[in-house]
């Protein structure tokens, strides 16, 4: 972990804080590191390319990772609540600091000049320069490295990662799928499309991207779960794959993770009081990917725990709610373990018994050790399932979805083999959204199923509103930065 994180702070206070004049030119962008710096030094010191692979996971947690100054700016777990807050599934229940106002009354999402586009924007595209960075002096895009060789093992682990950036750029920024629609410039590394091109293109990347990384991490064993390996490529992929509609490669792709060896989550560790409840800890056996926060990272009051948790000193406790949709919360059966995830009372609905430090004192966590997630095995039992449903294999949907409810809630279980068809991928859905509930998936399934969502009465904005998933106010808006700054991009609709 120690050596992790010196690695992260060399790479950071190179993009971060600026260079000496030995190093850089002054007079260009400092903002990342390019290939150029980085072969310039590679040979110095090899460390430095694998050193900006765990800066790019260390930038998917920065607090004030895009801004500097911004307390809702923390990086991919940020993504996850803007998203997750979109669809409804979460709900803005009390405002009192306003973080969240402009998303939950989806604002920011019809009006470009709102940070948060901002903020997703400048994210996104700096993993992938990043992640160019790393491909570009490890070989570059068409590079074929030994299989087990430290170039494979870099080479993989950057495709990967500028794959995830554009998928999440293309997902949130488009309002549905449609191969045809210019929605993003391109970057590659070696190709600069400034204005936007078709979505092909950037699929095209996504995919290709991630069946390399694929072929290159095979065998590669991690050192911790912040590390993309071939599972979480196969994960990532899985979701392309699906959100692209070709539910036979996606299938495909889940069913690969299911048989990593993951192990669904029991139990115990999805209801609370339970052995091991809480999701709070990287090393819980169902977690794919996630990230270890430990006390010598710092994290305080800007941090995700902080805006979902109120066992945390932060905006959770202290006014600003986050609760789970009380008419989806109402959908649950009586038998249902995953009820016990959400309070009641004052703060009714938040998760306490899903997402807490495991102190549970109100407002008791000052520094951060509560762990990040970000994949879990879960995830791909629903995706295996909601694919053979679309492919019209019931028989192994119903089998799938039994399997996994079985120690959620045996109504929800038994209720699986009367279904079929339409009614079958419905259910899938729903109970997709009821499992990974805050984990920042709900806006993937609600752009595949094409869905139609109504707000509950529990939120403090557009209570009771119903929304088409591909309207405007469900997908977020190219900032007014990339607008001003880029000549090839004059409106929204260009």
């Amino acid at each position: 972990m120690k050596r992790n994180l010196i690695y992260s702070i060399i790479v950071f206070s190179l993009i971060f804080v600026g260079c000496s004049k030995d190093f850089l030119d002054p007079v260009r962008n400092t903002s990342v590191l390019t290939a150029e710096d980085l072969s310039d030094y590679a040979d110095v010191n090899p460390a430095l390319v694998e050193g900006t692979l765990e800066g790019i996971a260390s930038f998917m947690i920065q607090d004030f990772g895009v801004t500097g100054s911004r307390h809702y700016d923390f990086g991919h777990k940020g993504v996850d609540i803007w998203s997750d807050m979109v669809t409804g599934d979460m709900a803005l229940s009390a405002s009192a600091y306003g973080w969240y106002n402009n998303t939950s009354n989806l604002v920011c999402t019809v009006d470009f000049t709102r940070e948060e586009n901002r903020i997703i924007w400048d994210y996104l595209y700096r993993i992938v320069s990043l992640s160019n960075s790393v491909i570009e002096t490890a070989g570059g895009n068409d590079a074929v490295p030994e299989i087990g060789s430290d170039q494979a093992k870099i080479l993989g682990q950057a495709k990967a990662s500028r794959a995830y950036g554009y998928w999440y750029l293309a997902q949130l920024f488009q309002p549905k799928y449609d191969p045809a629609q210019p929605i993003l410039p391109y970057y590659d590394g070696e190709t600069i499309e400034t204005a936007k091109v078709p979505a092909s293109q950037i699929y095209d990347l996504i995919v290709s991207d991630l069946n390399d990384a694929i072929a290159f991490l095979d065998g590669y064993v991690r050192a911790d779960k912040s590390k993309i390996d071939k599972t979480v490529a196969q994960g990532l992929l899985a979701y392309v794959y699906a959100g692209m509609g070709n539910y036979a490669d996606a299938k495909t792709m889940a069913d690969a993770v299911i048989n990593a060896g993951y192990p669904v989550t029991s139990t115990g560790e999805l209801a609370y009081p339970g052995a091991g409840s809480g999701f709070n800890n990287v090393n819980t056996p169902s977690w794919i990917w996630g990230f270890d926060l430990t006390e010598e990272l710092g994290h305080q009051l800007i941090d995700w725990w902080g805006q979902m948790d109120c066992f945390t000193y932060s905006y959770a406790w202290a006014g600003d709610y986050k609760s789970i949709d009380d008419a989806l919360y109402a959908q649950m059966e009586s038998d249902d373990v995953r009820l016990t995830q959400y309070g009641t009372g004052t703060g009714a609905l938040q998760p306490i018994g899903k997402f807490f430090d495991p102190n549970r004192t109100i407002g008791g966590q000052y520094i951060i050790t509560t762990d990040l997630i970000f994949m879990r095995s879960d995830e791909f039992h629903l995706l295996s399932a909601e694919c053979a449903a679309r492919l019209g294999n019931d028989a192994a949907a119903q089998a799938t979805m039994a399997n996994l409810l079985s120690n959620r809630s045996a109504t929800s279980a038994a209720a699986v083999s009367s279904l079929s068809g339409q009614a079958l991928i419905d259910f899938i859905y729903l109970q997709t959204r009821l499992e990974l509930w805050g984990e920042g998936k709900s806006y993937f399934a609600m752009k595949r199923n094409e869905a139609t969502v109504t707000r509950g009465t529990n939120h403090v904005f557009r209570a009771g509103e119903t929304f088409v998933y591909d309207q405007d106010e469900m997908s977020f808006q190219i900032p007014q930065s990339e607008i001003n700054n880029n000549p090839s991009i004059t409106d929204q609709n260009q």
